[in-house]
């Protein structure tokens, strides 16, 4: 082969090479324009007033899950034995406190199959709003939540057998069901009716004249689904 053959040989192998260069480039760059801007959360972080997707999991003092969105974590717990509610993914504003008592949440009771409406407290709320600034999306943290006196009620043994439960029959790391009530209104009036939360309690004193139920969660996992502009 002669020079000027090898010469156009090369030419034509490097047309080739830029031509299929050229189709990879157009069909990632209609991938790209698909998904629009969402996939440039990949390589940016959370800032305050941006929307979020979190996964949450709540954790009682003992470290087992008390209500999570994690399908991981929920088959998990529900293998073995443990009282854990379902829940799907929650959605707030980065850095934004709550500004009503409880942040509802469709929580699925395994062992009734039923669908209740938990309440996530403000302060659990806010504790995560404000610490998902500055996480990338797939990125998960850990929280401390600070108790509330609020959610440590005496049940006296009169209310444990209104609510069909019998002191007899309960001991101090039981978890029972309880009710907390929020206002969903900001300058709630004397007439307001209170709307009713689900939280899971665990009891943590119990005397001859009832139970305390203790309803913090002290820890909570949580992971950046997906987030957006405000």
């Amino acid at each position: 082969m002669g020079e000027k053959k090898r010469k156009e040989a090369k030419v034509a192998r490097w047309k080739k090479v830029l031509v299929v260069g050229a189709c990879v480039l157009f069909v990632v760059l209609m991938i790209v324009s698909g998904m629009g801007y969402s996939w440039l959360s990949m390589f940016s972080s959370v800032k305050s007033g941006q929307v979020v997707e979190v996964a949450f999991t709540l954790y009682d003092a003992a470290g087992n899950p008390v209500i999570t969105s994690e399908q991981e974590v929920y088959t998990k717990a529900i293998g073995e034995g443990r009282a854990v509610l379902g829940a799907e993914t929650i959605t707030l504003v980065a850095n934004q406190t709550l500004n009503i008592d409880y942040f509802p949440v469709n929580a699925y009771i395994p062992t009734t199959g039923e669908v209740a409406v938990f309440g996530i407290t403000a302060n659990e709320f806010d504790t995560i709003s404000s610490a998902i600034v500055g996480m990338r999306t797939n990125e998960q943290k850990t929280l401390i939540i600070a108790p509330t006196t609020e959610l440590e009620k005496f049940n006296a043994v009169e209310d444990l057998n209104d609510s069909g439960i019998d002191l007899a029959n309960v001991s101090i790391g039981d978890v029972l069901g309880m009710t907390v009530y929020g206002f969903t209104e900001l300058n709630p009036t004397i007439n307001s009716t209170p709307n009713t939360y689900l939280r899971l309690g665990e009891i943590t004193r119990k005397t001859t004249g009832g139970i305390v139920v203790d309803g913090n969660y002290p820890r909570a996992d949580i992971r950046v689904v997906q987030f957006g502009s405000t």
